[in-house]
């Protein structure tokens, strides 16, 4: 990444933090939509299959470690995102502590589906 990607990453972080971990459900969607972050959506395939946010690359909790090295290795920041955000919670620290740029959205996939009203949601059949 790059010097002006850098500051446009912090830029947009700086902007829609709630806390140090916590990203607002609308900025991480925006984020995603941007390419300026990555989703990762922590639950498990079937929910996630009923439900996602768009753009949103699934790794359940379970398997995250084995991701982390990619994970880190994009370059931007990482926002996870659960159903209510307590498996997010465990994931931001889990890649914190292997020295990656992380965040949880904040509320989840329930704080998300509220925000966006649905809108900004797919449902899979």
């Amino acid at each position: 990444m790059n010097g002006g990607e850098t500051k446009m990453n912090a830029s947009f972080l700086s902007r829609m933090r709630r806390s140090d971990d916590d990203l607002d459900p609308a900025a991480a969607a925006a984020g995603s939509a941007e390419g300026t972050l990555l989703l990762v959506d922590v639950r498990e395939p079937d929910e996630f299959r009923q439900l996602h946010a768009p753009g949103a690359e699934p790794v359940p909790l379970g398997r995250l470690a084995a991701h982390l090295q990619r994970l880190g290795a994009a370059g931007k920041p990482v926002a996870f995102v659960c159903r209510s955000g307590s498996r997010s919670a465990m994931a931001t620290r889990q890649a914190r502590q292997a020295g990656i740029d992380a965040h949880n959205v904040a509320g989840g996939m329930l704080a998300q589906h509220i925000v966006t009203k649905g809108r900004s949601v797919e449902a899979m059949v």
